[in-house]
Formats: C-alpha cells, structure tokens, sequence
C-alpha cells in the first residue's frame, strides 16, 4: 500500500504529533508498505526530500509564531505540487487539527485525490491555549470541520477525544474511530526502581497551558527534586516561577537521549503532567507501562482510561492503564482505519 501522511513536523519529540507519525510511518515501512510523509519544517526555506529509515520525507518551510500555527510558506506553490505530484496514493492520514499547514493541505489533497482513502487524526484539544488563540479558533473551527467532512474516517486517540469532537462537531460523530496511541517496544525493558527516589520527572513541551506550576508545588510538598525535561515558550517564565516558589528545588533539562530519558523515568518516585487540555499523554503512558507512579489531572487519567486514586483536589495517582505498543497499534491502524 502507497501512504502519504501529512503531518506538522517529521523528528521525535517527547509525545508530539511528530512522534506518532515517525512511530507509525517506520513501521509500515518494515511490513512492506510505501511511506511518504509531507512534514512541515519551519528552519527551511526551500522544500527538500530526504530518506528517514526507509521513510520517504519531504520537508516543506513553514512559519511557526511561538512554535504554533505551523503556517505554510509559498501557499500556491504547496497547492501545485500536492496537485501535481503527490499521485497514485492509496491512502492519505493527515495528522493535526490544530496546524494550519495540515488542514489545508488537508483540504486541497482530499479535494483533488478523490480515489484515495482518507484519514484525520486531529489530536483535538477543543481550541487554542491563549486568548489569541481562542479568538482564532472561532473562524478556524468552520476549516477544521471542511476537512472533518471530506475525509473517510476520523481518529481519535481516546475515548474523551471522542466524546469531544462529538460534542464541538455533531455532524461528523459517525466516522470517529477510537485507537488509542502506543509507546516504543524498549520501553517494556525497563521496570520502575524509585520506589525510595528523592525525585520527579515532567517531559514534554513547556507551555502555559500545561499548567506546571502545580507540579512545582507538588514537588515542594512531597520534598522532592523536580526535572523538567523539554523546551518552549513558557520556560524562561516558568523558571522564573520557580526560584520563586522552590529554589534549588527544580531542574530544566533539554530533551535527553532516548537510553537516559528512559532511565530518568524508571528511576523516579513519580512522573507528573498537570494539564487539562491533552488528547492522550505518551509520556505518561510510557511511565505507567514501566510501573512508575504518575500524579497526572483527571482528564490525563481519563484519556489513558487509567486506574486513578485522589492526590488532591486538582490531581489524581494513577498506577495502572491499558497500555499498547506502537506495534499492536499498527494492526489496529490497518484493521479499523486503513
């Protein structure tokens, strides 16, 4: 099968839309399939192919304000070549309701490539994070559901991400199917061991929204070391707050090779992700499939459909969640969605 996925970005990043991508399109790589992906790439100027582990990706410059919006560049120059050149594909999976760049493309490819099946996997929140945002998403809203209704079927990740769309698009609820994201194979090689850890560990994008101030303060009430692994607009902010409220008590870190992040993990009394507005959390499922403790909020907890006890009145512990590999994940794709 020819598969063309459209996508925000194409490289890994803790729990990201890139990441799902990259884990899905390798291995149907290895089963045989052909790969492309059409990935928007905001430190390019001119588009540019490349070979990722048998994985045909094309690179297109994009505008990223804040690291959002992931708006294309050369719009009519785009509108040609997905016109002109993306042909005789068997299926098209676009990733991303919250990128400009992919909806459109989106729209223009599900218009033109009529034959193709197709697929949306919009990673929905429910709207944007900022009150910028959230004005956007008023007009933005009547785009995302152009492209709801064109494609053959809409993927969710999670039950909540269902009830959600159901709920903001009515319309569309019929064609949602609910897959919930994996977690690499290596992960199943490490067991939890910081059962006595003098820390906790949050990884992922650092955004207002992800509101981690609550997990300083978690930390700071435990007594524990804070490490926040990632990057974002919010962290100079963030670690303001910081040496404010628990000084020597948190540590940034950059994103961290796979083998340490990993071992991060299985060493730590806890993970921690305090946002409400997730579609599915990696990062924690990653830690609950090695048997790490998470203090996560309940819609986390929901959307993992996780074993969750009260931690407060704003979060909850979880322990235990269905937890599936990106493999098992594959054949669900190829069974339900493809």
């Amino acid at each position: 099968m020819k598969i063309l996925y459209i996508s925000p970005g194409y490289y890994p990043r803790i729990g990201g839309v890139e990441y799902v991508v990259k884990s899905i399109a390798e291995r149907l790589v290895r089963m045989g399939h052909e790969v492309t992906v059409l990935a928007g790439e905001p430190e390019i100027s001119e588009p540019h192919d490349e070979d990722v582990n048998g994985v045909k990706v094309i690179r297109w410059p994009t505008w990223s304000p804040g690291g959002a919006y992931c708006i294309p560049r050369g719009r009519s120059a785009l509108k040609s070549f997905v016109r002109d050149q993306v042909v005789d594909v068997d299926l098209i999976h676009i990733h991303s309701a919250h990128s400009v760049f992919t909806v459109c493309t989106g729209l223009t490819i599900a218009g033109t490539h009529k034959d193709a099946r197709s697929v949306f996997t919009p990673h929905y929140h429910g709207g944007g994070h900022t009150v910028l945002r959230r004005l956007l998403w008023v007009p933005w809203r009547r785009w995302v559901l152009k492209l709801l209704k064109k494609v053959h079927v809409i993927h969710a990740v999670s039950e909540r991400e269902k009830a959600l769309l159901k709920l903001h698009y009515p319309e569309v609820g019929g064609k949602i199917v609910v897959i919930p994201n994996g977690v690499d194979e290596d992960v199943l090689s490490y067991r939890w061991q910081g059962q006595n850890s003098d820390y906790m560990v949050y990884a992922g994008r650092i955004e207002k929204y992800k509101r981690l101030e609550l997990a300083i303060e978690v930390a700071k009430e435990l007594n524990l070391k804070l490490l926040i692994i990632g990057k974002g607009l919010y962290r100079e902010k963030l670690m303001r707050y910081a040496n404010k409220v628990y000084r020597d008590g948190v540590e940034f870190l950059e994103p961290q090779p796979r083998e340490k992040y990993l071992e991060l993990i299985a060493r730590a009394r806890y993970v921690i992700n305090p946002s409400k507005q997730e579609a599915f959390s990696i990062f924690v499922a990653e830690a609950l499939a090695m048997g790490t403790p998470a203090v996560t909020s309940r819609e986390v907890a929901e959307n993992l459909e996780a074993i969750a006890k009260p931690f407060n009145n704003e979060l909850v512990v979880l322990k235990k969640a269905p937890v599936k590999t990106w493999s098992e994940a594959v054949h669900q794709y190829l069974g339900k969605l493809y």
